[in-house]
């Protein structure tokens, strides 16, 4: 695909940077525009109880979750490092692999449901559903509160925000809290979205032309590019059989529904800050980003891309990667 002049990339100069106020002959700045484009950037980090969203943190590095008191949320979410562990399978408080990828827990208050197959609503949920994992944190939450409820420091911040102090729900909740402040804006692609159309290069712009028209924001939309539906992976191909070894992790929403429409069908992961949480798809199974590219090509898409088009289509990916605690991820 040659380097046609693209339709939507906005590369006109940006709006005079002063105007001429009217009548006393001053210069007043004038802000551009944001784009009217399909993607979103991020919307701003919520700002919610500070009491509420601290007991999550502290909630989030607690390794008492566990029934061993060997992993924490963070131990598998290591926010210093894109929000996952960078491993194909996290391990569990046993230290034996989990069957699925651990995704990020940035942005993940924005996915429309939870898990690679989408088994549960609500942030508060996925918490629930982790602590009793037997190949996670293998607790149960009549200890979880038991032992909570024992550590005075715990039993004087719960009841500063929860009257009825320590319970399942309580803890559910501060977590829940905790980890929609986990947003990760001011991208250099949100920036672009937001007006500031000189922030990515040519090759960058391109990039993102390619991604549209090849088809895959047909699945990476919305603010979270991706995380708001389903998709069989391997659409135009039979990945499973060419990769080898199925499991029955790979089944996805089917071991839920038990209906053939949902065999290996997952919810479509979030691409935001895809440069920095390397291993790819429920499987691991993609260690760069070029050979999740690739894959997403031949079986989601069917097509074969130039070279050219690859690389340009991961340089924009690598626009995705936004800001945590005031610094890039």
């Amino acid at each position: 695909m040659s380097r046609s002049t693209p339709r939507t990339f906005h590369l006109l100069p940006r709006v005079l940077a002063m105007t001429l106020a009217l009548g006393c002959g001053t210069c007043v700045p004038v802000t551009a525009a944001p784009l009217d484009e399909a993607l979103k950037p991020l919307p701003p980090v919520p700002v919610l109880d500070a009491a509420t969203v601290e007991l999550g943190r502290q909630l989030f590095n607690e390794t008492q979750l566990s029934v061993n008191n060997t992993k924490s949320c963070a131990s598998c979410h290591n926010l210093e490092a894109g929000g996952d562990d960078n491993r194909a399978f996290s391990l569990g408080f046993d230290g034996k692999p989990v069957l699925l990828n651990t995704p990020t827990v940035f942005n993940a208050s924005l996915n429309f449901k939870q898990f690679w197959n989408a088994r549960v609503d609500t942030l508060q949920a996925q918490v629930e559903q982790v602590v009793v994992s037997p190949m996670e944190m293998g607790n149960d939450w009549q200890t979880v509160v038991q032992t909570l409820s024992a550590l005075p420091t715990y039993q004087a911040a719960f009841h500063r925000v929860y009257p009825d102090g320590v319970t399942a729900a309580n803890v559910q909740d501060a977590l829940a809290t905790y980890e929609r402040t986990l947003l990760t804006p001011n991208s250099r692609f949100d920036q672009y979205l937001q007006g500031n159309t000189d922030i990515l290069t040519l090759d960058e712009k391109y990039g993102y032309q390619r991604f549209k028209e090849y088809g895959c924001i047909a699945c990476h939309q919305g603010a979270n590019i991706g995380g708001n539906m389903y998709q069989k992976f391997g659409v135009m191909g039979d990945y499973f059989k060419a990769r080898g070894n199925p499991t029955e992790a790979d089944l996805g929403r089917y071991l839920l529904t038990k209906d053939e429409e949902d065999r290996n069908v997952f919810k479509v992961p979030s691409l935001r800050n895809v440069a920095v949480t390397a291993p790819y798809f429920h499987d691991g199974s993609a260690k760069t980003l070029e050979e999740a590219v690739d894959i997403m090509f031949k079986y989601q898409l069917g097509r074969v891309p130039s070279a050219e088009d690859k690389t340009l289509i991961i340089k924009f990916l690598k626009t995705l990667t936004g800001e945590w605690a005031g610094k890039p991820l």
